[in-house]
């Protein structure tokens, strides 16, 4: 294993935990939400809402990190908002309050993201793309084992979503708790003022100018990248309403989406790791050009609505596309800016790729409804291929 220090497992341990609880209800939300009268739209606008909230908050709470000069209480907070979101799930069905339960757990995930990577990054030292390939592997691998959960509960209890959200609660308070074993050291704090809500923004006039030459293109390919639960929804399009068989075993079709979504995510577990080690010697850059490629075949499989076995190999590539790209854009950014400015910087970009998915996702939504529900992937496929090239071609050298 490798040898990294206590303050990176934990965190790891805590986002193996954590993705395991939600993980345990993402490929089922979109079900559940259709269930108690959600129209497809009506999902995308709400998913998108809801990652909008979690990106804003990400750049203020970022540069509020790095402004105080402490990561952990962000991350508590953050975490704590996040599992006593999961129960509250299952026992509510009105629209405003599922919105506000949503907006809870995103809430949390944008209070702790960027103090976290910001953690993580000072900890790492010169191998940021080892530590976020480690953490995103460790943090997969609870988004694998938490739909296998949810698939072999729901073998046993089909469509009993509800009781899901209650035992979700379980691996995310435990995740709760194994932040309070953490100290945190002294560290320099930043020396911009400390503005409103939005001052974060304000980091752009002084980024280093690779950040501003690599940021535009990454939040272009956001905006056309829909959430993936339009990948689980066209999944379960594709395959229609008959049981799969599979070495002489009948599967039901909700059971397939879910299977293909553990798929992408063991192999984006598998993968992380080995390709954060990987891009360390070739850049980080290089391996986020590899995975816009992937994105771009995976979303054009899906836009021809493939059967149930292209459907698996695509969420095969579509892992490790996230495993190239994920946790290597974070190490891109921190490999070249102010250790001081981290959280700022991370904070920024999250936030302004949250608004362009919130974005993506709404209209994801609408063509779906309105009968083009092809269109938004076939798009997203064409805008990938032109951000890799332009990383590959385009981009000067020294920003590797």
């Amino acid at each position: 294993m490798p040898t990294f220090s206590r303050i990176i497992w934990v965190l790891a341990w805590v986002s193996l935990l954590t993705d395991m609880a939600s993980e345990m209800l993402y490929p089922i939300v979109p079900l559940y939400l259709q269930q108690i009268g959600f129209s497809v739209a009506g999902i995308g606008w709400l998913e998108g809402s809801v990652q909008l909230l979690a990106g804003i908050s990400k750049g203020y709470f970022g540069k509020r990190s790095d402004e105080i000069g402490r990561r952990l209480p962000f991350i508590q907070w953050g975490y704590t908002l996040s599992a006593l979101s999961k129960p509250l799930m299952g026992w509510l069905s009105n629209p405003i309050w599922i919105l506000g339960v949503r907006g809870m757990d995103r809430l949390g995930k944008g209070m702790r993201t960027a103090p976290r990577d910001a953690w993580l990054a000072q900890e790492a030292g010169p191998n940021k793309a080892t530590v976020f390939g480690f953490h995103r592997s460790m943090d997969t691998w609870g988004a694998a084992i938490g739909p296998l959960l949810a698939l072999c509960y729901l073998l046993f209890h089909p469509g009993d979503y509800a009781t899901l959200f209650l035992l979700a609660f379980l691996p995310g308070i435990l995740s709760v708790l194994l932040l309070f074993t953490l100290k945190e050291g002294k560290r320099s704090v930043s020396k911009s003022t400390r503005g409103g809500f939005f001052s974060y923004l304000h980091y752009w006039k002084d980024a280093h100018p690779a950040f501003r030459r690599m940021i535009p293109a990454l939040l272009l390919f956001a905006l056309f990248n829909s959430a993936d639960i339009f990948l689980l929804l066209m999944a379960r399009e594709s395959i229609g309403a008959d049981p799969i068989k599979l070495w002489d075993q009948v599967i039901p079709p909700d059971a397939w989406v879910i299977g293909a979504y553990i798929l992408y995510n063991a192999v984006y577990a598998l993968t992380a790791y080995p390709l954060g080690k990987w891009a360390q010697k070739i850049g980080t850059q290089r391996m986020i050009t590899i995975g816009f490629l992937l994105f771009s075949i995976v979303y054009l499989g899906f836009g021809f609505r493939p059967g149930d076995q292209v459907i698996l190999l695509l969420f095969c590539l579509y892992g490790i596309y996230a495993a190239a790209t994920e946790g290597m854009i974070k190490a891109w950014i921190t490999e070249r800016v102010d250790p001081k400015e981290t959280g700022t910087a991370l904070g920024f970009y999250t936030s302004m790729e949250s608004i362009s998915i919130w974005l993506a996702s709404g209209v994801a939504g609408t063509l779906w409804t309105v009968g083009y529900p092809s269109l938004p992937f076939f798009t997203s496929a064409l805008v990938a291929l032109l951000v890799a090239v332009y990383l590959g071609l385009f981009m000067k050298s020294k920003t590797q």
